[in-house]
């Protein structure tokens, strides 16, 4: 019974810290992501965004606490992974035209002021909340309320400098 007690004790406050470093990624500066990257994957990290790392490190915490993926769920994931060409390509998808123009079917998303938007390239311009958009910078400046770059505000790099992605 005692045993009980001490693993349940043990657990909560295996729980406690995991919470506690989850709090703290939060607040570090850069150079202390990037030392607790080396400390929990043991190699130097990676060159992308602070918000990016941190989430990587948010679940490798949780990771090492609670535990991965299981191996044959891993294996399962690995084997249907090897069959789908989306899966294995080392190029990035093109999104755009070597005119410049987007491709019909792109799915852009976007967080604004907390909240998550979402258009789509048509054939005839771009939905946006079941209305068609002759441009990005239209569905921009209805979301924002100001005049943007609806090709900047999306992601999209300028279409004079790469007009190939």
């Amino acid at each position: 019974m005692t045993t009980d007690k001490a693993v349940d004790l043990k657990n909560e406050r295996n729980r406690t810290s995991v919470l506690r470093q989850l709090t703290a990624l939060q607040t570090m500066s850069s150079e202390e992501i990037d030392n607790k990257w080396r400390d929990l994957y043991g190699s130097e990290p990676p060159r992308y965004k602070k918000t990016f790392l941190q989430r990587r490190l948010a679940f490798r915490i949780q990771e090492l606490f609670f535990g991965g993926v299981e191996p044959p769920v891993r294996d399962k994931f690995q084997e249907l992974a090897a069959h789908d060409p989306s899966a294995t390509r080392l190029e990035r998808p093109r999104t755009i035209l070597n005119d410049g123009k987007v491709l019909p079917g792109i799915r852009f998303i976007r967080v604004w002021n907390g909240k998550i938007y979402e258009t789509i390239a048509r054939d005839d311009g771009f939905e946006f909340n079941g209305q068609i958009y002759r441009s990005l910078t239209a569905i921009a400046t209805a979301i924002t309320g100001t005049k943007w770059n609806g090709r900047k505000w999306w992601g999209l790099p300028d279409s004079k400098k790469s007009s190939v992605q």
